[in-house]
């Protein structure tokens, strides 16, 4: 049911503890009444179409570790760069990172306890807190994975003109999207093979940066040249922001700015745990696993790598500034091919090239099958049209087709004059970001009460280090984040229409959803504590785990080492 008018109706999207006496007929999901149990489904079956477990750990340890990392890495940090100069990059890295942290501990601790399938986000927020907020998130969540495919299809395509090809960039547009659709529509393996491929590529290139950063600051480079810290010192390691001469305060908006911005690397890819976790082989194992990892791609792929971008590029470089001041999303706007190219180092640019190239195809390629899982759960709590839970093979192909129709925007790039338009839609995503992050910590807390509640937190099979005060401090910090987005539009002479617009439009946007569902549909501000249901689906999350095998155990060195890593 889509937009239910009534309360009873939003009751029929409802799991309940009746539920509990019931077996499964042999696909995850559908839930049947037991013979003589009493149970009456009364016609409320949350599990209708079925996806497929078909991704293996090795596939999900990757997906964790570099499946969403795109341009917002290798391009976006040259823009922060120039803005507010190596200091604030670096150390707004930290916070993000640390804010990151939490996400995914929070998202892991609850889809370990109930990784069933279609679980995402806005599942867990219409099952701990309430409806409405969950079709706000869900939908917050689709159309923000939907415009992040449009910007690494684009920002993919026209990395590629760095080497001047004839090609027009509305076909590599078609020849990416159609890639992708293909690799999402067929067996959810498929997806999975691909982006384990795709995000070793991106961390082996990752890890070869991070060396090449080192041997540069010691002066192993062609020239032989030892850089050290020489551009924190000249030009310096802050930028006044937003113009020169407001001395600790422009150091300090500097900072803020860099924070602001820093998180379109990060923005919603600790989601792809949870959303990817109903289409995982066992996921009580997997998913812990996938999550206590994460802090190594934070430390060494996001902290390790600007430190390096500070390292080998001058803030006021002239290419940079002109990249910057061009609005270029290419190559050539990559601190890492400026700084290889002043090194001296031939042909290495053209390789760090290729790897932003299928990064962002990387990217991409995660972002649709987010975005399809999140709209594919929408249509199974009844929010969005039921025509999205169809699924052919175990994959939702309506879904992923709609999803990629909305990532079709990447044509605006092909005009000059959409690049204004292009931006809202970057600000939308990160924005987008921190506001379903808000709304995953205040689900969260809500799901630890209900717990603590039913006296079963105790118990729980994967608990998240110092909750849940590390989630007040996350949410706290987030929000401070949306409500200060634009606060460079409220300087004398800086205003205008336009910037307001698109530093706040996601907030209206997302409180219209919210408030218009629940004028519509009826529904509690929140559910009370002891009708939250914590139960339903916990026993085939439970039985699951008991029929798991375990990993396998290595016979040698090698295996070791590979069993570690997937």
């Amino acid at each position: 049911m889509f937009w239910s008018k009534n309360s009873d109706a939003v009751e029929e999207m409802e799991l309940d503890a009746e539920l509990q006496d019931t077996h499964h007929d042999g696909n995850i999901g559908t839930q049947v009444p037991v013979e003589g149990s009493g149970v009456r489904p009364r016609g409320r079956i949350l599990y209708t179409f079925q996806t497929h477990r078909g991704l293996k750990s090795r596939h999900i340890q990757l997906i964790a570790l570099g499946g969403s990392i795109g341009t917002g890495l290798f391009v976006g940090t040259g823009t922060t760069l120039s803005l507010a100069g190596p200091a604030p990059l670096f150390m707004s890295f930290i916070v993000i990172s640390a804010i990151v942290w939490i996400v995914v501990q929070s998202l892991a601790e609850m889809t370990t306890y109930l990784p069933v399938e279609g679980a995402s986000v806005p599942f867990y927020v219409h099952r701990f807190f309430e409806p409405s907020l969950a079709f706000a998130a869900g939908w917050n969540y689709f159309y923000s994975y939907a415009m992040l495919v449009a910007a690494e299809i684009s920002a993919a395509s026209v990395v590629i003109d760095y080497w001047d090809n004839p090609v027009p960039v509305a076909a590599w547009i078609t020849i990416i999207l159609i890639t992708v659709v293909l690799l999402n529509v067929f067996a959810v393996r498929i997806y999975g093979e691909s982006e384990f491929w795709f995000a070793s590529i991106k961390i082996i290139a990752i890890l070869g940066l991070i060396i090449l950063g080192i041997v540069l600051f010691f002066g192993g480079g062609p020239n032989h040249d030892r850089l050290g810290f020489r551009y924190w010192n000249n030009p310096g390691a802050f930028n006044s922001y937003p113009k020169p001469g407001l001395g600790n305060t422009g150091k300090f908006l500097a900072f803020w700015t860099s924070l602001i911005r820093s998180g379109f690397a990060f923005i919603l890819s600790p989601e792809t745990i949870t959303i990817a976790a109903g289409e995982s082989e066992a996921p009580r194992r997997n998913i812990p696993k996938a999550s206590k990892r994460f802090i190594y791609r934070l430390i060494v792929f996001y902290i390790l790598g600007t430190l390096v971008v500070s390292v080998i590029i001058a803030s006021n470089d002239a290419d940079l500034l002109q990249a910057v001041s061009s609005g270029t999303t290419n190559a050539g706007a990559s601190p890492f091919v400026i700084g290889i190219k002043r090194a001296g180092i031939q042909g290495l640019d053209h390789v760090v090239n290729a790897v932003i190239i299928t990064s962002a195809w990387s990217a991409a390629n995660s972002f649709l099958y987010a975005g399809s899982r999140s709209l594919f759960s929408l249509a199974m709590t009844g929010q969005a049209p039921k025509v999205f839970t169809k699924c052919c093979n175990g994959v939702p192909y309506v879904a992923v087709f709609a999803t990629a129709a909305l990532g079709s925007l990447a044509y605006l790039s092909i005009s000059n004059g959409s690049a204004t338009v292009f931006a809202w839609f970057l600000n939308l995503t990160t924005i987008g970001g921190y506001v379903a992050w808000v709304v995953m910590f205040m689900t969260y807390l809500r799901f630890r009460k209900a717990l603590a509640y039913n006296g079963i937190l105790s118990s729980i099979p994967f608990k998240s280090p110092w909750q849940p005060y590390t989630s007040y401090f996350a949410m706290i910090m987030l929000i401070l984040l949306c409500l200060t987005n634009g606060f460079q539009v409220f300087f004398p002479s800086n205003f205008s229409a336009a910037s307001f617009l698109a530093a706040y439009i996601t907030l209206p946007v997302f409180f219209a959803l919210y408030l218009g569902h629940k004028l519509w549909a009826r529904t509690p501000w929140i559910r009370s504590i002891e009708t939250v249901d914590v139960w339903s689906g916990k026993e085939e999350a439970d039985r699951q785990e008991e029929e798991d095998m375990g990993p396998s155990i290595p016979r040698n060195l090698l295996e070791r080492i590979w069993f570690w890593i997937v």
